[in-house]
């Protein structure tokens, strides 16, 4: 769980309008901008190409370090190879003494803020100016990059203004015309007395000992061609094979980075330039090239995280991220910010700084969707918070919470006890608007579903599975929310798969699928519930197991295999149980789909993605084609349809103030449509959104696609 500190430095960024609103309208155009500038590209293709270039040099990264190396020296570099951040700053700090240096102009380098090179410098009585535009308004600021690609994006052009009256000598108005005139004077004057550049670099080629920038200012060149000596500062991950390979980066880069075609320069350097003056002398430049470690080895020897090394560092994961764009990316802590700068400080600072970032992420996957590495960031965050709870353990109430969950005929026996004790909360309503106390926070954007009077468990062995031409058995798998919540999502499962000829068993001991234990770090508990779920549905005695929540279906077919790795009697199981298994609307596709019917009567209806439906088992438009079945039924599509509702399971607990605001923006999108019903085919977002819906005047229905298909079925007859 997240500290009570870290809380606070959340709770202040989303009381911040000017942040919220800076970040927001990036959020809102980005995505729109992003898909424009693909046009005419495939997008797949080209991060293919990424992962193969990018993995092939850190598999031969050795090979590709003695490869540049001799190829840089041979056109009159110097290459230092620097274990740690402080081998680097020292190498640094010894050359600009040893060449007499005084003024240092630097262009971009999220290596050199990794390490705190600039602190280092000034401490030692250089002068040091960032030049890139952005850089320099957060150095005049004292701040830290708040973005990897764009590291002042969270300031308006009347925050500038004031951090330019504050440190120049004349007033400067929030004009952005003016603005980037004024930076220009001041950098040019910096760049004319510069004795030392130091540079960041997007790609090296190990074939041609080049290094590559992509900028959209100009002073990268600037700071590489008019100081006497330049050095390149380069983190081992940056290498490519050939310099034909470093095409798929520069497709990629600028697109994911700031949806652009194409940035303004692409600067390509091998071994040094020569150094022009005033006087028309030329001297050859000292040239340095600084190859850093400070960790990267260790993440990439981790077999959990060695695909980072195919990350080009385009910051899409940031932009695309709900979590990034409501709180943006100081309340990280350390440099990097974001998913990736969660993982990244992981191993290029320490786990420690880790700790509390990690519980930004929604694990709703839309970053690996935009990645130009096919980095699964999600699942490397997961692996950290694993980790954290395998070595530090849990919190005492979330531990006694999942202790619970993870004893079946105990915590089924408290949700049966909870349906009739809340009644004196609910009044007999089927959604709860207020809890007392310290719960109160729980529903402050959205009201709460009651437990229902009778669970699913209960309520199959009522119904009549009259089949007429039997075509085999299908085991349910109801998860919590079906079972003990949303009984009527099951009903719509079973009658459907009858009307295919299927009956359909509910396994008794069956209970929760793990979600909440893997996602809060406690596997102890998740491989426990894997084993007794796998050991209940009893895969091997059925034809299809079928689940109608996403985030159960997933556990069926990946997670169990995970957490039972170790144990080859119940891998061989969890195999047979994820071959078989899927999710309900890719089930019923599977399975020939259903005759257009339906009462007929007009319905406009919006579909919702969920995370886990979209993003880990690929159904998209397989319950779009079934509602489309559906006489009367029109479905209208919502902008961004594909964004997390806020819900991700016990994200909603733990950060109401972040899932609130998630929410409220899902909200916005359904009412646009003018829709009446907005489907779903996961319980968890059905009790998100329906939640959401309850607490404005919005006359909005929710209903899962199973639900949805049995009450306008059943109003026909």
């Amino acid at each position: 769980m997240a500290d009570a500190n870290f809380k606070k430095k959340v709770e202040d960024a989303l009381e911040n309008p000017i942040l919220r609103g800076a970040l927001g309208r990036f959020g809102d155009v980005y995505g729109k901008n992003r898909e424009q500038a693909y046009q005419g590209y495939d997008f797949e293709k080209l991060r293919e190409k990424v992962v193969e270039v990018k993995s092939y040099a850190a598999e031969h990264l050795d090979e590709m370090i003695d490869q540049f190396e001799k190829a840089a020296t041979a056109r009159g570099a110097k290459v230092f190879h620097a274990e740690t951040g402080d081998d680097a700053k020292k190498y640094i700090i010894e050359l600009a003494k040893q060449q007499q240096v005084k003024n240092i102009v630097k262009s971009k380098s999220m290596a050199s803020e990794e390490i705190h090179l600039n602190d280092a410098l000034i401490s030692e009585g250089f002068d040091v100016q960032e030049t890139d535009l952005g850089e320099w308004i957060i150095q005049l600021a004292g701040q830290k990059p708040s973005h990897m690609v764009m590291p002042a994006i969270h300031m308006t052009k009347e925050q500038v203004a004031d951090t330019f009256n504050d440190n120049l000598s004349y007033h400067n108005d929030p004009d952005i015309t003016k603005l980037v005139k004024t930076a220009r004077a001041e950098m040019r004057k910096k760049f004319m007395e510069a004795d030392m550049g130091i540079s960041g670099s997007n790609i090296a080629v190990a074939e041609t000992g080049t290094l590559m920038m992509v900028t959209n200012e100009g002073n990268a060149r600037l700071t590489s061609t008019m100081p006497r000596v330049h050095v390149f500062l380069v983190g081992l991950e940056k290498f490519v094979p050939k310099f034909e390979d470093a095409g798929y980066i520069l497709q990629t880069l600028p697109r994911n980075g700031t949806a652009q075609q194409l940035t303004s320069y692409v600067t390509m350097i091998t071994g040094p330039n020569p150094t022009y003056y005033a006087d028309g002398s030329v001297q050859d430049k000292e040239f340095h090239i600084i190859l850093m470690d400070n960790g990267r080895r260790k993440m990439y020897a981790d077999e959990q995280f060695k695909q980072t090394f195919q990350c080009i560092r385009c910051a899409a994961c940031l932009n695309v991220c709900p979590a990034f764009q409501l709180v943006g990316g100081h309340v990280y802590g350390h440099i990097y910010t974001g998913g990736i700068g969660t993982i990244l400080t992981a191993f290029l600072n320490s786990e420690k700084d880790a700790e509390n970032p990690q519980n930004l992420c929604l694990q709703c996957g839309k970053c690996t969707e935009v990645c130009a590495g096919k980095l699964d960031i999600p699942g490397m965050i997961l692996e950290i918070r694993n980790r954290i709870g395998d070595q530090k353990g849990m919190a005492v109430m979330p531990k006694f919470i999942l202790d619970v969950v993870s004893n079946r005929r105990l915590f089924h026996s408290l949700l049966r006890v909870a349906s009739k004790a809340q009644l004196p909360i609910s009044k007999g309503q089927p959604m709860i608007r207020h809890l007392p106390f310290f719960l109160s926070g729980l529903t402050d954007k959205r009201s709460l579903p009651t437990v229902a009077d009778v669970p699913f468990r209960d309520v199959i062995k009522k119904i009549d599975q009259d089949i007429k031409n039997p075509q085999g058995t299908i085991a349910f798998f109801g998860g919590c929310l079906i079972d003990f919540v949303y009984p009527k999502i099951g009903e719509g499962v079973v009658k459907v798969l009858n009307e295919k000829g299927y009956k359909v068993i509910f396994p008794e001991g069956q209970s929760c699928c793990g979600a909440p234990a893997t996602y809060m770090g406690d596997r102890k508990n998740a491989r426990k519930l894997a084993v007794m779920n796998i050991e209940a549905m009893n895969a091997e005695s059925v034809d299809y197991v079928v689940s109608a929540c996403p985030t159960c279906t997933h556990a069926l077919i990946d997670s169990f295999k995970e957490l039972l790795a170790d144990d080859p009697v119940m891998l061989k199981r969890a195999e047979e149980l994820s071959k078989k298994s899927m999710d309900f609307s890719k089930l019923l596709t599977v399975l020939g789909g259903l005759e257009e019917d339906g009462d007929g009567v007009p319905l406009k209806v919006t579909y919702h993605d969920s995370c886990h439906l979209r993003r880990k088992m690929n159904v998209i438009q397989e319950p779009r084609n079934i509602l489309a079945n559906i006489k009367g039924v029109e479905v209208v599509e919502m902008n961004e349809s594909d964004r997390c509702c806020g819900f991700a399971g016990s994200y909603s607990i733990k950060f109401p103030e972040m899932s609130g605001p998630i929410l409220e923006r899902k909200l916005r999108n359904i009412d646009a449509t003018g829709a009446e019903v907005v489907a779903v085919d996961c319980p968890g977002c059905l009790m998100q959104i329906s939640g959401g819906l309850d607490q404005t005047d919005l006359n909005v229905k929710v209903m899962h696609t199973a639900q949805l298909l049995l009450e306008k079925r059943q109003n026909k007859k």
